[in-house]
């Protein structure tokens, strides 16, 4: 039974909320209470709806099998990060804060782009704490660490995770690497250069009092690093692709399915060993709360729930929507260009359905493949090119604000990213894709 059109309007209003409430209702959009009220009251309808037109099974399934395991992951990354601090003050010259960027960009894909802004976000601040001139540091930051950096596996942005839940094997995504490392590597020279220009600009007595207050880096928490490797493992080896017993299509109505969750029981253990091993001076020190990641779940809760309908109308509409974008690019800019204005999981699903994308075929087609790496990349790379295309940018962006840093406006932001972003994608879209 094909749903009303209309129940496509609460997917539409959650995504536009997410753009708009920031701007123009901070204050009351930073309680997570109303983000879970917003996501109640739109999701219920929703809910209502898909039951009475007999979509129970695919609800279950979207709520049960895909929303659980993407909050579990995402908490215990988060959680299990912020017991590690990395303390200390480096000089903050361009090829301290370009290397400083560069183990951020590779540690996004390892603890994930959340994982790897909130462990060291802080840190780089701390370094740039003497410098007038860092809003660019920040800017860079955000493109590297929290986008780009996380395009090599699922635990690196939330929409390669919701591939990996739909069926993409869990080292489907190194086969990104030379456009990680083409787009990485460029906009590291890019930094490297721009912060040269602001370092010559810098007054004589800040470049002093910055190379006189030196503290030796030093690490603290570093069991949590053990508790990450088994996250890591957790992912990659519990699952239908190396377990021959583990259900290939988990069903709600099926009591074996459950034994899918055995991967986030196993998380959720990691997680309890971090809260348990970790010295509490260390989160303390880390400002470490869970209102970050609670935020994430009240907002998610909503978007998974209302954006069924919309699923289930790509699922239909295959061939007409592959009938206007007709090549890989066109999925690229198209994933890109939404997941900059929206939220780049939903985006991703949207796009990943409209494709027609087969992860079982991936190793016989490379067309699907093509498709999959262009949808892939699209919701990663371009959620850079705006503050709300990928949750962790207004982390940071609030954490730097709350430093005292002059951080861009909103399109302030996008002349960065529109006059540094955009060429460099259209560079991948001529090389790679």
């Amino acid at each position: 039974m094909n749903l009303p059109i209309f129940t496509l309007f609460p997917f539409i209003v959650i995504l536009l909320s997410i753009a708009i409430f920031p701007l123009f209702a901070e204050k009351w959009w930073a309680l997570n209470r109303h983000k879970l009220i917003l996501s109640i009251a739109l999701g219920l309808p929703v809910v209502g709806y898909l039951i009475s037109y007999g979509y129970t099974h695919k609800l279950l399934e979207v709520v049960i099998f895909e929303y659980i395991p993407f909050i579990i992951l995402l908490g215990s990354l988060y959680v299990i990060s912020g017991g590690i601090l990395l303390t200390g003050d480096i000089e903050a010259t361009p090829k301290n804060n370009t290397l400083f960027l560069g183990l951020g960009t590779l540690l996004a894909s390892l603890i994930g782009t959340t994982g790897a802004a909130m462990l060291l976000i802080r840190p780089f601040l701390d370094t740039n704490k003497e410098r007038t001139l860092k809003a660019h540091s920040i800017v860079f930051f955000i493109f590297l660490v929290c986008n780009i950096g996380g395009s090599l596996t699922p635990l690196g942005d939330p929409p390669l995770f919701l591939g990996y839940l739909m069926g993409v094997p869990f080292s489907w995504t190194l086969s990104l690497w030379p456009e990680w490392a083409f787009t990485s590597i460029l906009l590291l020279i890019i930094y490297f250069v721009i912060d040269t220009f602001f370092h010559r600009k810098e007054p004589f007595e800040a470049l002093k009092f910055d190379h006189d207050n030196i503290a030796p880096l030093k690490l603290e928490g570093s069991i949590n690093f053990l508790w990450l490797v088994g996250i890591i493992l957790a992912v990659a080896c519990v699952n239908a692709q190396t377990l021959s017993w583990f259900p290939k299509e988990p069903d709600p109505y099926i009591s074996a399915s459950y034994i899918a969750f055995l991967r986030e029981l196993i998380m959720l253990g990691f997680t309890a060993l971090s809260l348990i091993t970790t010295p509490r001076h260390v989160r303390k020190k880390h400002e470490f709360t869970m209102h970050p990641i609670n935020e994430v779940a009240c907002l998610f809760l909503g978007i998974f729930l209302t954006m069924i309908p919309a699923l289930i109308f790509l699922e239909k509409s295959t061939h007409l929507i592959k009938a206007v974008l007709v090549s890989p690019a066109h999925f690229f800019w198209a994933t890109g260009l939404l997941s900059s204005l929206l939220d780049n999981a939903p985006t991703y699903v949207a796009f990943f359905t409209a494709a027609g994308i087969d992860p079982t075929m991936l190793s016989e087609n490379s067309e699907i493949a093509a498709y999959l790496a262009a949808v892939s990349l699209g919701a990663v790379f371009m959620g850079a090119i705006t503050y709300i295309g990928n949750g962790p940018n207004f982390m940071v962006k609030a954490v730097a604000e709350g430093r005292g840093v002059n951080m861009p406006s909103f399109f302030g932001y996008m002349i960065y990213s529109v006059l540094i972003l955009v060429p460099i994608f259209a560079l991948v879209t001529f090389l790679f894709i």
